[in-house]
């Protein structure tokens, strides 16, 4: 299905704008480098992670995204990644790639968004290896109850305008619950991005595959 005029002129920009701040671009210049290997990009949208792998310890990158208006901005980012890239533009809950297949998974800014994200995250464990990680870096629910209050409250309206981005994903319970366990040091960021605080709440980090999930 092709996307509306809406998706494509609007939506898809203004999420590279929001997303592609100095702010943020410093956070993904920490969080990416931790892949390796083969990399699995669960939502790999306009590429702003791209210019971060390191070339040293990263074979290849799958880009998975149904985005089209979003991997159109990606083009270039691709042609001048560092590492090779493979774009698929398929969704996150049914995913080609056979089981322990890949090294790596990578998030960011991607699990408030994926319609059945548990799927999704159960894909990402059955194609990852016994020995691979699955890298973060995501916003979600605030623990201020004001602030919560606000996100509950606007979460339907900000779905319908963000394609179906939702505010009240709390990405480490949603982890924990699709069979990972998080690293020690997975945490909360704070609010390290610029805008209200309903959107701006980030977390990140790495969790491991609990293969008796």
């Amino acid at each position: 299905m092709g996307q509306s005029w809406y998706e494509r002129h609007c939506l898809s920009p203004g999420i590279d704008k929001l997303c592609g701040g100095p702010e943020v671009m410093k956070l993904r210049s920490e969080v990416v480098p931790r892949a390796e290997g083969v990399v699995l990009e669960l939502g790999l949208g306009s590429g702003l992670n791209l210019a971060f792998y390191d070339p040293a310890r990263v074979k290849r990158v799958l880009g998975v995204d149904p985005g089209v208006a979003l991997t159109d901005l990606a083009k270039t980012r691709m042609a001048e990644a560092p590492v090779p890239v493979e774009l698929l533009s398929i969704s996150g809950e049914a995913l080609p790639q056979a089981d322990q297949s890949v090294d790596t998974v990578l998030t960011t800014f991607t699990l408030c968004t994926i319609p059945n994200v548990y799927a999704a995250l159960r894909e990402a464990r059955r194609v990852l290896k016994p020995t691979g990680k699955l890298v973060f870096l995501e916003h979600g629910l605030a623990p201020e109850a004001d602030v919560a209050r606000w996100q509950r409250w606007l979460n339907p309206l900000w779905g319908a305008l963000a394609g179906g981005c939702q505010l009240l994903r709390d990405p480490l319970q949603l982890l924990t619950d699709a069979g990972w366990t998080l690293d020690a040091e997975a945490g909360v960021v704070g609010y390290r991005m610029p805008g209200p605080k309903i959107l701006t709440y980030l977390y990140e980090g790495v969790a491991r595959p609990h293969r008796s999930a």
